[in-house]
């Protein structure tokens, strides 16, 4: 059998899923009716800088901590008002996440085009990240 190529998966995640433009994530995340949702690496974090008031997500844990039925669960994402907008550090991630969470039928997500580089350029504001 043929082996998919990430870039594959990540072409198929963005036809299914709700793609936001940096700055169309900035205006929303800073509203009431979005959370921005950062599912990088605790190390990009603490490397990087964060977006202010984005909420970590780790992309290894993100589907146990949507899930309501999961031991995992966390309540912030009993939000179903509120449109989560992943990023990761260039889209890739945040795609194959998105799609991830859609398929467990969430309706109320979306990614970031271009990741936390493409905001970081659009001007978002960062906050640097304290090691643990």
């Amino acid at each position: 059998m043929p082996v998919t190529s990430v870039e594959s998966l990540v072409q198929r995640a963005n036809e299914c899923v709700e793609t936001l433009s940096p700055q169309q994530a900035i205006e929303l995340g800073s509203g009431p009716k979005a959370v921005l949702v950062d599912i990088r690496d605790i190390r990009e974090l603490q490397r990087e800088g964060r977006i202010v008031d984005s909420i970590h997500a780790p992309r290894g844990m993100l589907e146990f901590w949507f899930d309501p039925q999961c031991e995992y669960h966390r309540s912030v994402f009993d939000q179903p008002d509120r449109k989560f907008i992943l990023f990761c550090a260039a889209g890739w991630r945040s795609a194959l996440a998105a799609k991830s969470l859609v398929e467990m039928g969430f309706d109320n997500i979306a990614h970031i085009d271009g990741g936390f580089g493409a905001m970081k350029d659009a001007g978002a504001t960062l906050v640097e990240e304290e090691a643990e």
